[in-house]
């Protein structure tokens, strides 16, 4: 029998917590393998991503279709499904939606990597960009952190002050703030999840940021200056989601980086990455199935 999951039981059967933990046992998993995913360009601007993945009990493939021209329509910019099979009888288990299975495992792989490289856990918190994955990136640090307050940066300050109303809601103390430039000097933990058609931050991050850039992943993208992370790479240090992002950190990759010189989350996790003490921490996040295969093994585990 399958599954057929919606959003909201999708998300319901992927707490942060447990999400977390299976993308850390994802990662020490030898029995995981994620082939390269499929990019393909769709008439009129948009984007089919094919991601499969799998481990010695399940296979995946991710189906989402990335679409810029629906922002303002009312029409989502992901759409899409993740489909969960049993490796030993082929059968298909269920069918996840997809936008909410990237959102949420996006935000856990920044936990994630704050929860390990982050010099200072409690925040101030500066979001950028009070879309779904501000949202999630809210939820997720406010659970697994020890977070106290949050700032809203958008360029729609309705959807700014939308989201730090949610994030009162949370037993944190929150605000709007129309320059996240002016923000970054107050806050060691940052979040930049925006369409990345555009440099949203160009400040200088102060020595014991963290900084979480998620919204750019394709080499055309961009969020982050050139300036801000040459300053990351030379003065703290750099960590990339995954080796694939040689080819995709779009920040990096027109910042004239060498992304393959970056330890990896692996690395960290494992203790392999050399060492480095001081200094801003950023964290390029470009998205892998191997993401989207702990989700579904989150989503198994709670059967």
């Amino acid at each position: 029998m399958t599954f057929l999951l919606s959003a909201q039981e999708t998300a319901a059967r992927l707490p942060y917590g447990a999400l977390a933990a299976q993308v850390r046992a994802t990662l020490a998993d030898a029995a995981v393998q994620v082939p390269e995913r499929l990019v393909q360009p769709l008439p009129g601007g948009g984007s089919l991503f094919v991601m499969p993945a799998m481990d010695g009990r399940i296979a995946i493939a991710k189906l989402i279709t990335h679409t810029p021209g629906n922002a303002g329509t009312g029409r989502p910019v992901i759409q899409g499904d993740v489909v969960v099979f049993d490796t030993a009888t082929g059968q298909r288990k269920f069918i996840l939606d997809g936008p909410t299975v990237t959102a949420r495992r996006t935000a856990a792989v920044s936990l994630v990597a704050a929860q390990a490289l982050a010099p200072h856990q409690p925040g101030p918190l500066l979001i950028v960009g009070a879309g779904v994955q501000g949202r999630a990136h809210l939820e997720a640090f406010a659970e697994g952190l020890p977070l106290s307050q949050v700032f809203i940066a958008s360029r729609n300050m309705d959807s700014a002050r939308a989201l730090a109303d949610y994030a009162a809601t949370l037993g944190l103390r929150a605000g709007a703030v129309t320059d996240a430039n002016a923000a970054l000097a107050d806050c060691p933990l940052v979040v930049t999840a925006t369409p990345a058609n555009a440099v949203v931050l160009d400040a200088i991050a102060r020595a014991d940021a963290f900084i979480a850039a998620v919204g750019a992943y394709t080499p055309r993208m961009v969020e982050l200056s050139a300036d801000l992370c040459r300053h990351c790479a030379r003065h703290g240090r750099i960590v990339v989601d995954t080796p694939q992002a040689v080819h995709e950190a779009g920040d990096l990759l027109q910042a004239g980086l060498e992304v393959g010189v970056f330890a990896t989350l692996r690395e960290v996790l494992a203790g392999t990455a050399p060492a480095v003490n001081c200094g801003p921490v950023l964290f390029k996040s470009c998205g892998w199935a191997g993401w989207d295969l702990a989700a579904a093994r989150t989503v198994m585990g709670s059967v």
